[in-house]
Parts: C-alpha cells; structure tokens; sequence
C-alpha cells in the first residue's frame, strides 16, 4: 500500500456521523475489506509509523487538560489523541507532527486502531494476529521521550509489537 493510498482511505472516515465512531470509520472498515489481505496489514504498518513519529514528549505536552507532565496523563489518551490527528488527513497531520502545539486538544479517537482488525476478519475469517514492526503505543519511541529519564516508567511501559 502507498502512502498515498493510506490518507485517500483516511479521507473516507465519514465525520457526518461524527459521536458514532463505529459509523465513522464504517465507510474505511468497508474499502480496507475489498483490498487483498496483505494490503490491510499494510494499512496497519503505515498506521503505526504514523502514531509512532507522533509518540514523542513534546507533543505529549500539547493534548490539552491533561497534557504531560499532568498527574493525570495517560498514555492510552495521548495514544488515542495522536489517532485524532491521523484522522483528520495528511495535511492536519504533517503540521501536527511539525508542530506539536497543533496536537489535537482533548480530543480522542481509538476507533481508527480497530479498522484494520476489523477489516481483515471480516475479509478472512481469521483472527488478526496483528503485529507491526513499530508500536504505537505511547512510549515506544524512545528517541521521542528521550529527553525526559524514567518517562516510559512512570506512565507505561513500551513494547516491541502491536498485539489486538
């Protein structure tokens, strides 16, 4: 799969039915089944470089209420925030991941994880074993929180591998 290809099915989440997310990504969950299986676990490899280069300190620190360092910072939100910027396109993302200060702002989307399982078990059948060669799990990128000691510690753990 393209890069190209990866945002024209981005492009498709259907923000009509914006407060059901099922019905959002419905229309993308719908194109990724009629591809070839490999192609959706493609989908998903370029899903996780997304949310991976947007897992660093600096952009933790611009999600809104509870931004990083905040008490209340969770890693599964700053996760869910970062799909938020995926979400909106390429453009929205590759200013957000050139400026962190445009990170979305208390907004999550964890629905945009889950099409790719989803699409390839309706498609095959099978359970996805889905595993990436980049976590999008916060703290995986550990060039990215770098700067801050024990950050990974403090709030999550990192992984090697995406697993549903």
């Amino acid at each position: 799969m393209t890069e190209a290809k990866f945002w024209k099915l981005i492009a498709r989440l259907d923000w009509d039915r914006t407060g059901d997310h099922s019905a959002v990504v419905h229309p993308v969950v719908q194109a990724l089944v009629k591809l070839p299986a490999e192609e959706i676990r493609e989908f998903d490899e370029i899903l996780a470089e997304k949310l991976y280069a947007l897992d660093t300190v600096d952009h933790a620190r611009h999600i809104g209420s509870f931004a990083y360092p905040h008490p209340g910072f969770s890693a599964d939100g700053f996760l869910y925030s970062r799909c938020v910027a995926v979400a909106n396109g390429k453009v929205v993302y590759e200013r957000v991941l050139a400026d962190p200060s445009l990170m979305p702002k208390d907004m999550e989307f964890e629905s945009l994880l889950s099409m790719g399982w989803k699409a390839f078990e309706k498609k095959t059948g099978k359970e996805y074993d889905r595993l990436t060669r980049l976590s999008f799990e916060t703290f995986s990128n550990r060039a990215g929180w770098a700067r801050v000691k024990g950050a990974a510690e403090a709030g999550g753990s990192a992984s090697d591998t995406n697993e549903k």
